[in-house]
C-alpha cells in the first residue's frame, strides 16, 4: 500500500460557532472524535494539527492512535497549519507518496470516500486530486503528490492550499463529493447536518 498520511487540520478557534467545534457532541462522541475515526478506518496514518483549546482537546483525543501537532500560530491562519502539518509529516513520513489534507468541520465525509481519493492517487505522477461537490465548488478534502510537500510547506497566514492547486491546475484531478462534502461554520448548520448526519447514516456507509 502507498504510504499516503493524513492531516486533519483542526486548529481553528471557531468563533462563528462560539464554542470549541471540535469538542461539539457528534452522536455518543465529539466532532473531532468522529472525524479522527472516520479516518483511522483507511488504515492510513492521522495525524491532527490543533492549535486553539489544544489543552481542551489533547484528553479527548490522546486515546487514539494519531500524532498530535501543536500549532502555536494558529490565530495567523490556515496557511500555518498546513504549513506546520506537512513539516511534520515529511519528518515522520520520509518515504511518503503523498498527503491527503481534510478539515474537521465536514463530518458527513466518509470513510469509503476517503478511500475512493486514496485508491485515485497514483504516485510519482504529481497529481493534485480534488474533491468537487454537488453546489459546484471544488477544495478539500484534497490529496497531493510528494513532489508539492516543499509549496505546501511555504503557505503562510490565511493561505489555502486552493493557491497550489491554481497554481498546477493541469495537474488536478476533481473526484465527486456530491452532497457530503458540505461544512459546517455556524450553529444552524451544525443542526442542519447532525440531523442530515443521523437520520441518513444508513445510506451514507
Amino acid at each position: 500500500m502507498d504510504e499516503i498520511p493524513i492531516l486533519l487540520l483542526a486548529a481553528g478557534s471557531s468563533s462563528r460557532m462560539g464554542q470549541p467545534k471540535q469538542l461539539l457532541p457528534w452522536g455518543e462522541q465529539t466532532l473531532i472524535g468522529h472525524q479522527i475515526d472516520t479516518l483511522i478506518k483507511t488504515d492510513h496514518p492521522v495525524n491532527v494539527v490543533l492549535g486553539s483549546n489544544s489543552n481542551l482537546i489533547i484528553p479527548v483525543i490522546e486515546k487514539f492512535p494519531v500524532n498530535i501537532f501543536i500549532n502555536t500560530d494558529w490565530e495567523s491562519g490556515m496557511g500555518s497549519s498546513i504549513s506546520l502539518g506537512i513539516s511534520q509529516i515529511v519528518q515522520k513520513f520520509p518515504e511518503a507518496d503523498g498527503v491527503l489534507i481534510t478539515l474537521l468541520d465536514q463530518p458527513l465525509i466518509t470513510t469509503t470516500y476517503f478511500q475512493k481519493m486514496l485508491e485515485a492517487f497514483l504516485p510519482d505522477s504529481q497529481q493534485i486530486l480534488v474533491s468537487h461537490s454537488a453546489s459546484g465548488w471544488t477544495g478539500v478534502p484534497v490529496l497531493f503528490d510528494q513532489c508539492y510537500f516543499k509549496e505546501l510547506t511555504e503557505l503562510s497566514n490565511n493561505e489555502g492550499a486552493k493557491k497550489i492547486t491554481k497554481r498546477h491546475e493541469e495537474r488536478v484531478i476533481r473526484l465527486d463529493g456530491g452532497e457530503i462534502l458540505e461544512d459546517m461554520d455556524t450553529p444552524e448548520t451544525y443542526q442542519k447536518l447532525l440531523s442530515k448526519y443521523f437520520n441518513q447514516k444508513p445510506n451514507m456507509l
